[in-house]
C-alpha cells in the first residue's frame, strides 16, 4: 500500500490484494505458509523469489492461480491461453504495471531483501512471460522510479 501510495496509486493501494481475504485463497495460504509445514522461507532463493508451483500444495496452488487471474498486476493474469495451443501475451495497462513494481518493493520489504526493484527485476525477468511493450513501459519506468 505505501508503495502504491508513493506513485500515486491511491485506490489501488487499498484494494491490492483484497482477494487474499478470500477464503478460496485465505485458507489455502495460511495453511501453507502457517500450518505444520511452515513454508514461509522454504524454496526461495537468494533474491527472494519463488516459484509458488513448485509448492507440492495443490490446495495452494490453486489458491495461487486464483490470485493471479483475480489480480491484474500480476504478469500472470495478462496470458490468455489459445484454443489452438499456444499462448498470446497481451500488453498490461499502465496502472496495473506500476502497480505491480509496487507489489514487487513490498515483497522485498516483507522479505527483508535489500536488493532494489530493478535488481531483482534484472535477476528474474528470464521466469517472466511479458509482452515486448511491457518490457519496454516496465523498463523506461524503472528509469524515473
Amino acid at each position: 500500500m505505501i508503495a502504491c501510495f508513493k506513485q500515486k496509486l491511491y485506490w489501488q493501494g487499498l484494494i491490492h490484494d483484497l482477494s487474499k481475504f478470500r477464503p478460496s485463497e485465505f485458507i489455502p495460504y495460511a495453511n501453507y505458509f502457517y500450518g505444520n509445514n511452515n513454508n514461509i522461507a522454504n524454496g526461495r532463493d537468494k533474491t527472494g523469489y519463488y516459484k509458488p508451483t513448485d509448492t507440492d500444495d495443490k490446495a495452494f496452488d490453486f489458491a495461487w492461480l486464483l490470485h493471479q487471474k483475480r489480480n491484474p498486476h500480476h504478469w500472470q493474469w495478462w496470458i490468455l491461453p489459445e484454443d489452438e495451443g499456444g499462448t498470446k501475451i497481451l500488453p498490461m495497462q499502465h496502472k496495473y504495471l506500476k502497480e505491480m513494481i509496487c507489489d514487487w518493493e513490498g515483497a522485498g520489504k516483507a522479505q527483508n531483501n535489500t536488493t532494489s526493484v530493478q535488481d531483482w527485476y534484472k535477476a528474474n525477468k528470464h521466469k517472466m512471460q511479458l509482452n515486448p511493450i511491457t518490457i519496454l513501459e516496465l523498463e523506461s519506468l524503472f528509469i524515473i522510479y
